[in-house]
């Protein structure tokens, strides 16, 4: 699986209402059409709210 990169979480997520939490999101990327992998990761986050999409990019990108 390619990896994933800020643009792509951008585009994923264009149009979230903030903040958010991560099932927001995940619904939100799946209404954007965000690939599976990507998706996956959304679904992987803790369970918060998220403030914006940098709040959301560093927890994907944290590991």
């Amino acid at each position: 699986m390619a990896k994933t990169n800020p643009i792509e979480v951008q585009r994923a997520l264009k149009g979230a209402a903030y903040p958010a939490d991560k099932n927001a999101l995940v619904d939100r990327a799946k209404q954007n059409h965000a690939n599976s992998g990507l998706v996956h990761q959304l679904e992987e986050l803790p369970s918060k709210q998220f403030n914006g999409p940098n709040d959301v990019e560093k927890a994907i990108f944290r590991s």
